[in-house]
């Protein structure tokens, strides 16, 4: 049976931790919330909307038929044409160390124009890049690695950063196969060109790990492979409470149909039997859920529902 959890402690409880009033957000852009603060025991944990990215609506179920997933839209009052994605990472203070998981898409496509906000959101809450220790990629999709191709923003970050991604992704994308993803070809040449030119800036920061490794106290990053052979997710842990950092393997699609290919998974088939897997842990241990792109806060948890899954967000405290 699931655990019983006390609920995440949000912003005003963790302002003093990871907000800074001090630096002002933008006025037009910032007319809705960007950043939600939780704590995970003795682990500060900070969700940041880097914005939202609007791919041709059919990308989030390429094996559904067609009908099927226009009524899924339709129920829930969306466009069949593009689907708004949300794009979340996240910030965790554990000990000494300031992890970045994550760093949204840059200016990597243009067209995605209300994404990319990163950066200035990081310094909007108090968070100077020169504090994060280390930086945490689930994959090097472009809008996980864009952030940190911003112009400006190398110099800014401190010279013994640490980037840990897995082996088998950095492998992946010396020479990538996008013979079973649906993606574009435009974006397929924009995955390219992002994940190269972040190995040839970032190379010798990196800190490669095969299957699982601590990065700091109660933070671990394990491969789960699927959406991309490297994909990975992190998991929180301390006095009692657990979150998950899913990256790309949970879409606001999977509860209700996670057998859905995702237009952007290598090996489809590998990535539902992941996501069934982490979902299926969720329910059963309680955890608390975050993932890349969940409706901002994106904060809530699993439930099962039959012989399918059911989201349940956190109730937001102001």
């Amino acid at each position: 049976m699931p655990q019983t959890k006390t609920k995440p402690k949000t912003i005003g409880q963790q302002k003093r931790n990871l907000d800074n009033a001090s630096h002002p957000l933008r006025p037009v852009d910032e007319l809705v919330p960007s950043r939600y603060a939780v704590k995970i025991g003795d682990i500060d944990l900070l969700v940041i909307s880097d914005g939202v990215v609007t791919p041709p609506a059919e990308s989030m179920a390429t094996n559904a038929d067609p009908a099927v997933r226009a009524a899924w839209l339709d129920d829930r009052f969306l466009s069949r044409d593009a689907f708004d994605w949300a794009l979340n990472a996240v910030v965790v203070r554990s000990g000494d160390q300031t992890i970045l998981i994550d760093s949204g898409l840059g200016v990597e496509v243009p067209d995605f124009r209300r994404a990319g906000h990163l950066i200035h959101r990081l310094e909007a809450s108090g968070i100077v890049l020169a504090s994060v220790t280390d930086v945490v990629l689930t994959h090097m999709h472009f809008d996980h690695v864009g952030g940190l191709l911003v112009e400006g923003v190398k110099e800014r970050l401190r010279p013994d950063l640490r980037i840990h991604v897995s082996a088998a992704e950095v492998k992946f994308w010396t020479e990538p196969d996008f013979s079973r993803t649906g993606m574009p070809p435009a974006l397929e040449d924009v995955a390219r060109r992002s994940s190269k030119r972040f190995l040839e800036e970032y190379r010798s920061q990196l800190r490669p790990f095969e299957n699982e490794y601590e990065v700091a106290p109660g933070v671990v990053v394990t491969r789960t492979g699927g959406h991309t052979p490297g994909h990975s997710v992190v998991r929180l842990a301390s006095g009692g409470d657990r979150l998950m950092f899913a990256g790309d393997a949970v879409f606001p699609v999977s509860f209700d149909h996670p057998e859905w290919h995702n237009g952007f998974e290598h090996d489809p088939e590998e990535a539902t039997r992941v996501r069934v897997l982490l979902m299926r842990e969720l329910a059963a241990t309680g955890s608390w859920l975050v993932a890349t792109h969940m409706p901002f806060p994106s904060v809530g948890r699993v439930a099962v529902g039959g012989d399918l899954f059911r989201w349940v967000p956190v109730w937001w405290d102001y």
